[in-house]
C-alpha cells in the first residue's frame, strides 16, 4: 500500500494518508500518483476542483503544482467553517473571476447523524501533551482501518502539528521555530479555537490544550465530546477530573506522565484506562510505548461506538 492515496470522485479529489512514512517518501508516493492520473486523463482539467483529506504541508504543496493548472479554480476542504452539518470548501486557487480567492463552497454532503469523537487531551503544564498527541497521531495511523486522526492545536504555544517531526531531525531549529510563532493565549483565541472544535467533523479528532484550567480552556473544551488526562504529578489530576467533568466530558484515560522511569505500565482498560507512560520527550518517537499503543485503539474504537 501506498504512503499516500489519491482518487478522483466526480469533481472531489479524495486524499489520505496510507502506509505510514517519512514526508519525503509520502511526496513521492503522491507525486506518482498524480502523474499516472493526469496520464490516465482522470485529471483532465475543468472549471472547478475540490479537495477533501487531510495533507501535510509539502503534499498540499505539490498537489497545487501538480493540478492548479489544470482547472480554473481550486477549493479546499476546511471542517472548521461553513454550516454546522455540511462539508464547505475555500477557494485557494483561482485564474477566473468566477470564483474568488477565499471564497466559502458549501456543499449539500451531510454530516447531521453522525457525532465524530472530538477527544481534548489535557493536564498541567509540562505533562507532555504535545508528545503524547504526535505519538498516538503515530500509533493510530498504524492501525489497519484507523480513521486518520484529525489534530487541532487550540493553544498557541507555537507549537503545531509539524513541531515533532521536525524536533526529532533538528530540535534547536524547531525550538527556534516555536518560540517565533508562540502568541499570547486570548479570548478572541479561545472563541476561535472553540470554533475550530465544534465545526470538526472528521471521523477521529484530537484536540490539544493549554496546561491550565482557565476560561479560555473552558470555552474550548466544552465543545468536545470526550477527554484524556495527562499529568506528571498525581496531585493535580483530582481538579483536571472536577474541570472536564463540570464541562461534561466523558473521560477515556487519566494517565501519569513519569520523565525518569523506563517503562509503561498499564493499571485499567475499563471503563478508563490508567496507568502510567515513561519519558515523553521531545524529538523522540513515543508512538511504541505500551501505554500509547493502548491508547490509540481506545480512540480509534471511540467512533465504532457513536
Amino acid at each position: 500500500m501506498t504512503s499516500y492515496q489519491i482518487n478522483l470522485e466526480g469533481d472531489v479529489l479524495k486524499v489520505r494518508f496510507g502506509q505510514p512514512a517519512m514526508g519525503d517518501q509520502v511526496v513521492r508516493d503522491a507525486a506518482a500518483r498524480l502523474d499516472e492520473m493526469i496520464t490516465l486523463g482522470e485529471l483532465a482539467g475543468g472549471k472547478l476542483l475540490k479537495i477533501d483529506g487531510p495533507a501535510s504541508v509539502a503534499v498540499s504543496y505539490l498537489i497545487a503544482h501538480k493540478v492548479s493548472h489544470l482547472y480554473s479554480a481550486i477549493a479546499v476542504f476546511d471542517p472548521k467553517i461553513g454550516r454546522k452539518g455540511y462539508k464547505s470548501f475555500i477557494v485557494a486557487v483561482s485564474h477566473t473571476p468566477a470564483y474568488k480567492i477565499g471564497e466559502l463552497i458549501e456543499t449539500d454532503e451531510p454530516h447531521k447523524d453522525k457525532i465524530y469523537p472530538k477527544v481534548v487531551i489535557c493536564g498541567p503544564s509540562q505533562s507532555g501533551k504535545s508528545c503524547l498527541r504526535e505519538g498516538l497521531k503515530q500509533a493510530i495511523s498504524n492501525i489497519a482501518g484507523a480513521p486518520y486522526p484529525y489534530v487541532i492545536t487550540a493553544c498557541p504555544d507555537g507549537e503545531g502539528a509539524w513541531y515533532s517531526e521536525a524536533a526529532q531531525r533538528d530540535l534547536e531549529l524547531a525550538q527556534q521555530l516555536k518560540a517565533t510563532y508562540k502568541a499570547k493565549f486570548t479570548p478572541e483565541f479561545a472563541t476561535k479555537a472553540a470554533s475550530w472544535v465544534r465545526n470538526a467533523n472528521t471521523p477521529l479528532n484530537i484536540i490539544d490544550v493549554g496546561g491550565r484550567i482557565t476560561d479560555e480552556n473552558r470555552i474550548i473544551m466544552r465543545e468536545a465530546t470526550h477527554a484524556v488526562i495527562l499529568s506528571g504529578k498525581n496531585e493535580k489530576i483530582p481538579e483536571w477530573q472536577e474541570f472536564c467533568e463540570s464541562l461534561g466530558l466523558r473521560i477515556v484515560a487519566i494517565i501519569h506522565s513519569d520523565l525518569e522511569d523506563k517503562e509503561d505500565v498499564i493499571e485499567s482498560e475499563s471503563p478508563v484506562l490508567t496507568g502510567k507512560v515513561h519519558r515523553l520527550v521531545r524529538g523522540e518517537d513515543v508512538s511504541r510505548r505500551g501505554m500509547v499503543q493502548v491508547l490509540a485503539k481506545v480512540l480509534v474504537g471511540l467512533g465504532s461506538k457513536q
